[in-house]
């Protein structure tokens, strides 16, 4: 009888497995293919490839852009709004890394002038 071990990572588990076609997550955020093409031209995400070429996208993907939208139907500019979703996301894990180094008692040291 094999050891009881911790259970292997599910990929429907996995925010960053890229489950869903274009098709399936335009239609999931009730936008366009092009909308999708747009982000990636703009940088903000990137699908990955199936071995046939297709573009698939993860659940992690799926909400950036669904913010990214939000921020489109609000009348901001795709290229602005993908620049303050890369910004959103930067100051959320610079939050996430200060919040840690918290925990563990690091605490930044003043500067001093030379």
């Amino acid at each position: 009888m094999p050891a009881a071990g911790p259970r292997p990572v599910d990929n429907l588990d996995d925010d960053d497995y890229p489950a869903y076609t274009m098709g399936r997550a335009a239609e999931m955020l009730g936008t366009t293919p092009a909308f999708l093409r747009a982000l990636g031209e703009h940088r903000l995400i990137t699908p990955l490839r199936s071995e046939g070429g297709h573009r698939r996208y993860s659940r992690y993907q799926l909400r950036v852009a669904a913010r990214a939208r939000e921020l489109v139907d609000g009348g901001t500019p795709i290229e602005a709004a993908c620049r303050i979703v890369i910004l959103e996301d930067q100051l959320e894990e610079a939050q996430r890394i200060n919040e840690q180094l918290r925990a563990r008692g690091d605490q930044p040291q003043p500067r001093t002038s030379a």
